[in-house]
């Protein structure tokens, strides 16, 4: 076939012709340059595999067989760009996945109609059912051994060439929270974990809202003592609290994102000298109160507890809407919106499954959600994935 034949050749593959023969024989002479395994710069664990996903999708499918030695595991290749020919992987196993959840995913791949694909961030936002939402309903990875835990869970995972990382289809909001580690660490240390980035989730969203809600609304909440403490330290400032605060927002992100794109040896230096003098100088110049710094530092260290970078950003934007929400109606702008997030939340879906299953709607499963248990308890596969087997292991 003259097409699939240009497809091997455009791919780098040699293709042989000999006269009187109807075959074409493909050779494969290619030998792309990349990046060797190395660790993951964005998932950093203490305990458990150091290999991380690199740009060669090879590399990358020979990382999951390593772990998964089945001969279920299944790699499907879908062309979903015209020119470009960019090439998406699917890898389940066949003995586990829904058939009507494949199915669905098959259909959208082949529905494209775009010129190029390049990574597959850009095909996240082509996946995704609102692509506008604040809040990501595919979990992006850079580790093959949690990618391999999602296959033997039921989950389908999408790899492509030049993308050192995997989407896990489809995604709950529970599992954008967890990490890999949660699970290396014995059950009590990996729930201490847990239950430490939970608390981080409410700091990093509320801390500031709720300082802004009492201070301006409700300071009959404080106690005296405490009152008397931030107004001593309000005296001289001339800006109202809300402006305070988003001022400090800002330039905490400023100082994040600056530290991010500045050179490697000099970007934590600049994080931190940054954040001491400028806190310091804003201080001594009475345009900032001291208790805001501390109000500040506390909820941007809590968003850094969230490993996954599109739910950081979600949170970190939300900060911001329940800020204003504070400022303009207090502890009831701070109810009101926090009720209608739930609602929106709630309405999330990835791929036909609920954003919060399985809490609501409630589906049987190992409850690995808010804690883990031991692993000789997680018996049961995800109930909202309706896999072929729902038992995981059998009892002893």
């Amino acid at each position: 076939n003259i097409g699939d034949i240009t497809e091997f050749i455009t791919s780098g593959s040699t293709a042989l012709f000999i006269d009187d023969d109807r075959q074409c024989y493909l050779f494969e002479t290619t030998k792309i340059r990349g990046r060797s395994i190395e660790k993951s710069d964005n998932e950093v664990i203490v305990k458990g595999a150091k290999e991380a996903f690199n740009e060669k999708v090879i590399d990358n499918i020979s990382l999951l067989r390593k772990k998964i030695k089945n001969e279920n595991l299944i790699v499907e290749t879908h062309a979903i760009s015209k020119r470009s020919r960019n090439n998406v992987f699917l890898v389940y196993q066949k003995d586990l996945i829904n058939e009507e959840l494949i199915q669905t995913i098959q259909d959208k791949l082949n529905s494209f109609d775009v010129d190029t694909v390049i990574d597959l961030s850009v095909l996240e936002q082509y996946l995704e059912e609102r692509p506008r939402s604040l809040f990501p309903t595919l979990l992006y990875t850079e580790r093959p051994d949690r990618a391999a835990a999602f296959i033997q869970e039921g989950h389908i995972i999408l790899l492509m060439e030049n993308s050192p990382a995997c989407l896990v289809l489809p995604a709950t909001f529970w599992a954008l929270l967890h990490s890999p580690e949660d699970h290396y660490l014995r059950a009590p240390y990996g729930n201490f974990i847990r239950i430490l980035r939970f608390l981080a989730l409410f700091i990093a969203i509320f801390t500031s809202p709720f300082y802004l809600a009492i201070t301006n609304y409700h300071v009959g909440m404080i106690p005296p003592d405490l009152l008397m403490a931030i107004a001593g330290t309000r005296e001289r400032v001339p800006f109202p609290s809300i402006v305070e605060v988003i001022m400090m927002e800002l330039a905490f992100e400023l100082i994040r994102e600056a530290g991010l794109r500045v050179p490697s040896p000099i970007g934590p230096t600049i994080g931190i000298v940054g954040a001491l003098i400028l806190g310091q100088a804003a201080v001594q110049a009475n345009i900032i109160s001291p208790i805001v710094i501390i109000v500040i530092a506390l909820s941007g260290l809590s968003s850094f507890i969230i490993i996954d970078v599109s739910m950081n950003f979600a949170i970190r934007i939300t900060r911001f809407l329940f800020i204003f929400a504070a400022g303009f109606m207090g502890i009831y702008g701070v109810t009101a919106l926090g009720i209608a997030g739930l609602f929106y939340l709630v309405s999330l879906k990835s791929f036909g499954t609920d954003y919060f299953a399985p809490m609501t709607p409630h589906f049987f499963s190992s409850k690995d959600m808010l804690i883990r248990h031991v692993p000789m308890k997680e018996r049961f596969r995800p109930g909202y994935l309706r896999p072929k087997d729902m038992v995981k292991q059998r009892k002893g």
